[in-house]
């Protein structure tokens, strides 16, 4: 079924119907508490401090609270507490025996991860708005500084954060896509109308001559494409089970592959890499006035030639580390060798290890070498063409990213529908 049957068909199905709805709904409470400001702040006087702050950790953050930050909202911390303790407890997975041994242990040591996962997200959500309610009052955006904003800030933000993870869950279990990922999705397309506006007025005006916003449009389109397909894009090797004679049955003798993909390590490695980069700025925007400090931000700023270089290796560096962290040879010759599993022409144990090693390395420099540049692209963009909108980077890729999951799990939804249509006909007709 293609994707234009499935939006039309996706509406005529009971269950599926209400799961987009449910999803619908989770996201609309998500936005209307993002219009909710924390008591005792100035609006005006910490919008004018976030747009000092653009190219900053703290402009990197706030997109992830989808905007909320710069509006100090009951929602200011977004999901970035969640997103921060499922890195940590995915990376404790890889130098601690302990969570590496609960990662193995099916469902019960994934539900046991969750739980460390939402209360290291309770702690960082405490310890940051703790921070931030410190910030805010060294900003003099406060109308009454003192330790009561500071508990009520800690209370109001540290809630907010539990509650947005909790809607995430919900849409998880009883909606349709990753909740975490949708919401995240949503604060970020809630930019776009006004980025349109602001083209839409430098077109009106002369600013952005409209050949330029032509090639633009058509560059958007193939830059799109080319994200989908790696995406999409994997490298299979075959497997194949040896056959097992148990009493009468015949157990095994499968063909099957293992999917690597061009991007194992998703949108991680671009994060990680901004976090970095973007600390020399973040540092500076502390020592005004100093020329060091200024030279130092303005190398460490698009579209300086440090600035491009560093940024690229730093990624090309995390997409690596990253995919050995999520994706490890051994453990997969292991489970093979368990089941009767081989690659053909390869000898099980340590030389399959070394040949998915060998695929997985050759597969994933393709990979962050096109996430490096994906992620400067907006900025050389900036740079060559003053278009008034930020393209490519870390939303572009969680975009489509999050909306191709989407779209599969509508699809398979649809699928399975159709599967139980027929099997309950066939059903209706073995008994007439």
């Amino acid at each position: 079924m293609n994707i234009t049957g499935s939006y039309r068909n996706m509406f005529r199905i009971p269950e599926l119907k209400r799961r987009i709805l449910f999803t619908a709904m989770i996201l609309a409470v998500y936005r209307l508490g993002g219009h909710i400001t924390t008591p005792g702040i100035d609006i005006d006087a910490i919008k004018a401090f976030f747009e000092s702050q653009q190219g900053t950790l703290v402009g990197l953050y706030d997109m992830f609270a989808g905007g909320n930050l710069k509006q100090a909202t009951i929602f200011a911390l977004g999901i970035m507490p969640y997103i921060s303790a499922s890195i940590i407890f995915q990376l404790l997975q890889a130098v601690i025996p302990y969570f590496e041994k609960l990662a193995k242990e099916g469902d019960s040591g994934r539900k046991k991860i969750a739980q460390y996962t939402r209360w290291g997200t309770l702690a960082l959500a405490i310890v940051q708005s703790f921070g931030i309610s410190f910030a805010l009052e060294g900003m003099g955006v406060v109308q009454t500084p003192g330790v009561l904003f500071k508990i009520m800030t800690v209370i109001t933000l540290t809630t907010g954060t539990m509650f947005v993870m909790w809607l995430g869950e919900q849409i998880t279990e009883n909606g349709i896509g990753n909740g975490i990922s949708l919401i995240i999705f949503i604060g970020i397309i809630a930019r776009y109308p006004t980025d349109i506006l602001n083209t839409g007025q430098a077109l009106a005006t002369g600013q952005l001559p409209w050949w330029t916003a032509l090639f633009v449009i058509i560059f958007m389109i193939v830059v799109i494409a080319a994200i989908i397909a790696i995406t999409q894009g994997q490298r299979k090797i075959p497997v194949q089970y040896a056959k097992k004679i148990v009493g009468r049955k015949v157990y095994g003798g499968a063909n099957t592959h293992i999917p690597l993909k061009v991007n194992t390590a998703g949108v991680i490695p671009i994060i990680f890499a901004q976090a970095i980069i973007m600390f020399p700025g973040t540092l500076g925007a502390f020592f005004p006035g100093n020329t060091v400090m200024e030279a130092m931000t303005n190398m460490f700023r698009p579209p300086h030639i440090v600035y491009i270089l560093s940024y690229s290796t730093l990624i090309i560096l995390f997409t690596y580390f990253y995919t050995a962290v999520i994706l490890n040879p051994v453990d997969l010759a292991d489970n093979m060798k368990k089941n009767s599993g081989f690659i053909p022409g390869v000898r099980p144990g340590r030389k399959t290890a070394e040949y998915i090693d060998r695929v997985l390395t050759r597969v994933t420099l393709p990979g962050a070498f096109f996430l490096a540049s994906i992620a400067v692209l907006p900025d050389l963009m900036i740079f060559w063409f003053n278009i008034p909108f930020y393209f490519g980077g870390t939303g572009l890729l969680i975009i489509i990213g999050v909306g191709l999951d989407t779209l599969q799990q509508i699809e398979s939804h649809l699928i399975m529908r159709h599967y139980d249509g027929f099997m309950t006909k066939g059903k209706l007709r073995a008994r007439k």
